[in-house]
């Protein structure tokens, strides 16, 4: 936010910290735990891989963002100058709309067997609880309250100190619980743990939606890449000392097994305390969490009907100017997932896999953006430019290929994954095609110029396209 005199607040503080709060979830946990439960402790080998990786997109979207300043619109916006609508329609529902439904549906299925299992006592069954919350996150949506919004960053750093406690507790030793005797190492074949980037990689997405706020950053030119470089650093430190802990108080087959490992590693290491502990932070988180995908993906379906991406149903509104077609449309999907991965530690690995693999997409398609655009506005100015010309950008792009092609050291799982997010996307791209071409009447792969791309945040752009009749 800006003061009254237009100067600029948000410090780098508050870039970590937002950067923090918006990659840390309880999902993150399960990918931990199944990591560090399939490989040991080499798994944080890993995440330092993933880590990295992850730097070089947050570093290749700096860059774009710096070259189109306050937009909103992110990626699809940088992909649209670059490619043309149809790679950005496809990436803006497959890797953004997709991605965060599925990730979300996950999370609600940790949720609901955290509850079921701590809460055993009850006559409920586990799919209750996502369904009840949902509901519950669904009317307060189309009401237009948004509960959480005031307790979003205390709930994500409660997570994160949490986690930091737990971790630091068992990675010394001085948990209530019985120590565990096993290997640090499940393997020392490098390709195992390279294959594991992928499971790691979910450790850390999402630094990069601090982006928008870009314009409200002091110094944004170095506070925003720097703030999202140590978020993400400080989120790999603090994982890398629970992975010891677990070591220490959790068998590695339990670990990889569990559908929620936090609980079980809270159980282990400080009992029925340690369990409520972290069932009462995750449930918070969730339901934060939920709550603001419900409201954040409502809008972007709003805005993309506007721009007429999407269906004109989505840009609707109630009588408290809430878009509430995109708010039952994704309480419903991310239900519909919670349940296709309740209660199973596999469903929700392999859901996570197969979101890693969409939001993957979407980092490689950063990467080219920043080529494509150094190549044809040489000359433009960019407050910050990626250093060693185009190495970072084609190590991330050859990085992240690599991931995908390995993205799980199961032949059957990973030829299962391929299959549905190319079945996805094919989808999506018949769809996109004839959408595009019939409905918005441009050209599919024809690149939009940049200041047409920014002209698209005044809504007047599209009132003129209708009244022109260029859309249908």
């Amino acid at each position: 936010m800006a003061s009254e005199h237009g100067e600029k607040k948000l410090g780098l503080r508050s870039v970590v910290s937002i950067s923090v709060g918006l990659i840390i979830a309880t999902s993150c946990l399960v990918s931990l735990g199944q990591g560090a439960g399939t490989i040991g402790v080499v798994f944080v080998f890993a995440m330092i891989i993933a880590c990295l990786l992850n730097m070089t997109t947050v570093a290749s979207l700096s860059e774009l963002n710096a070259l189109m300043p306050n937009t909103t619109g992110g990626l699809a916006q940088y992909t649209l100058a670059c490619m043309g609508p149809f790679p950005t329609l496809i990436s803006m529902v497959g890797g953004y709309l997709i991605c965060n439904m599925l990730s979300c549906g996950v999370e609600a299925s940790i949720f609901s067997f955290a509850m079921s299992d701590t809460f055993s006592m009850l006559p409920l069954p586990s799919l209750a609880y996502t369904f009840i919350v949902t509901l519950l996150l669904m009317i307060a949506n189309l009401y237009g309250v948004d509960i959480f919004a005031k307790i979003q960053d205390i709930v994500a750093f409660l997570l994160v100190g949490s986690m930091l406690v737990m971790g630091i507790i068992g990675a010394i030793g001085l948990g209530t619980g019985a120590k565990v005797e096993q290997p640090y190492s499940m393997t020392t074949d490098f390709s195992s743990i390279a294959s594991m980037t992928a499971v790691a990689f979910w450790l850390f997405i999402g630094a990069e939606y601090v982006i928008p706020v870009s314009k409200d950053v002091k110094n944004a030119k170095r506070n925003v890449p720097l703030g999202m470089m140590i978020g993400l650093g400080l989120i790999c430190v603090v994982q890398i000392i629970m992975v010891f802990g677990f070591h220490n108080y959790v068998e590695w087959g339990e670990l990889a097994n569990s559908p929620a490992p936090h609980l079980l590693y809270g159980m282990n290491l400080l009992g029925p305390f340690g369990k409520m502990w972290m069932t009462l932070v995750a449930a918070f988180a969730v339901i934060s969490t939920q709550n603001s995908t419900v409201n954040a993906l409502a809008s972007i379906c709003q805005g993309m009907a506007k721009m007429n991406m999407m269906p004109q149903v989505f840009a609707k509104t109630n009588k408290r100017g809430v878009p509430y077609v995109g708010v039952v449309f994704v309480s419903v999907f991310i239900f519909i997932f919670a349940a296709l991965s309740n209660n199973s530690s596999d469903a929700i690995s392999f859901l996570i896999l197969v979101g890693s693999v969409f939001w993957m997409i979407s980092y490689i398609l950063a990467h080219i953006d920043v080529l494509i655009l150094r190549k044809r506005l040489p000359k433009a100015p960019r407050s910050f430019k990626v250093p060693c010309g185009p190495l970072f950008p084609l190590i991330g792009i050859a990085g992240t290929v690599y991931m995908i092609l390995n993205i799980s050291s199961d032949p059957s799982e990973r030829n299962a994954i391929w299959i549905l997010t190319g079945l996805t996307f094919f989808v999506l791209g018949v769809y996109s095609f004839f959408w595009i071409k019939y409905k918005m009447r441009m050209p599919v792969f024809k690149s939009v110029p940049v200041e047409k791309v920014m002209a698209m945040e005044n809504s007047m752009y599209y009132t003129i396209r209708k009244r022109r009749g260029t859309w249908k």
